[in-house]
């Protein structure tokens, strides 16, 4: 590690070609003069790579230009677009997810995306067509820099933990900070919706709570929303310990936040970051569109590979 990046974890790259502004002091970069349309050199597609694995999300504006079939074309050059387990793709695309509400609803709890299945995504590359007039920003968290920051006696502890992650969890508590997610009927039918959709097909996968980056070699927390318990220790433990370690995750100083304007694109790696959505913007519309890139099964510290307990059609006989 160079003696500008012990000072200062998420400095651009000096060797790097690609014009780069970082944003916060840990986590996220602007990548200026780049036309994700266009059909880039594989230089400057590494280049991409390399920082996003650095700077754990970066950020391209204006990128009004790219088109749906564009932008599965662009996160093809970073692996197999895969579409989401449960969630049908947007209409007219082959893997991209649409996010799309006019009702104040957003993933508004932290999370790594599809954490439920083994080999989770790599990275995903988020696009907003329309945004709020004010509101609906996304928060990034950097968990290598939340791992290192640990008090000894903490990262002792998580080295060898596991956790078990579900996408069958409680939906009404995911939604409570989402307009409409209220005990209504507008509000429970909106939480049966997500529940009938995100759990069609149930998963349970044991994770290393330490991942070590197949990349870069750094170790991060992976934690989130999709945490049901801790191997090992019953329900009211498993919470009370999550709430501390997620609390480091999600500390300012781990963060980044985006404003985003139409034709914005965000790149992040999946592997070693959370994120979140504000569900501030009331019924305003806001749509973005993702594609995600598929991953490989994590290691643990120790070497152990995550591993998938159940995936079965809900209501199915265990």
């Amino acid at each position: 590690m160079t003696s500008i990046v012990a000072t200062y974890p998420n400095a651009a790259d000096p060797a790097s070609p690609l014009d780069i502004t970082p944003v916060a002091g840990r986590i996220g970069a602007v990548i200026n003069g780049v036309s994700l349309a266009d059909d880039l050199d594989d230089a400057t597609i590494a280049a991409i790579d390399a920082a996003v694995i650095r700077h754990k999300v970066v950020f391209f504006r204006g990128q009004t230009g790219l088109t749906d079939a564009r932008h599965e074309a662009f996160a093809a050059r970073f692996g197999e677009p895969v579409a989401h387990p449960t969630v049908p793709v947007a209409e007219g695309s082959r893997y991209l997810l649409e996010l799309d509400s006019k009702e104040g609803y957003a993933a508004s709890s932290w999370h790594t995306d599809v954490t439920f299945v083994d080999a989770y995504p790599k990275g995903s590359i988020l696009r907003a067509i329309t945004v709020p007039e004010a509101g609906g920003d996304t928060l990034w968290a950097n968990g290598e820099t939340a791992y290192e920051g640990l008090p000894e006696p903490l990262r002792q502890l998580v080295n060898h933990l596991w956790a078990l992650h579900s996408n069958d969890y409680d939906y009404a508590a995911v939604l409570a900070n989402t307009a409409g997610a209220a005990e209504t009927p507008a509000g429970r039918q909106r939480q049966d919706y997500h529940r009938s959709v995100f759990a069609s097909t149930v998963y349970e996968t044991e994770h290393p709570v330490v991942r070590v980056h197949p990349v870069s070699g750094l170790r991060s927390l992976v934690l989130g929303h999709f945490v049901r318990r801790f191997v090992g220790l019953n329900e009211a433990d498993s919470a009370r310990l999550f709430q501390v370690l997620q609390d480091h995750i999600t500390r300012p100083e781990n963060t980044v936040r985006w404003r985003w304007a139409p034709g914005d694109v965000a790149f992040w790696d999946n592997r070693s970051t959370q994120h979140r959505a504000i569900a501030d913007f009331g019924l305003q519309r806001r749509t973005l569109r993702r594609a995600t890139i598929n991953g490989d099964i994590p290691v643990g510290i120790d070497g152990r590979h995550s591993r998938t307990l159940r995936k079965e059609k809900a209501g199915a006989e265990a």
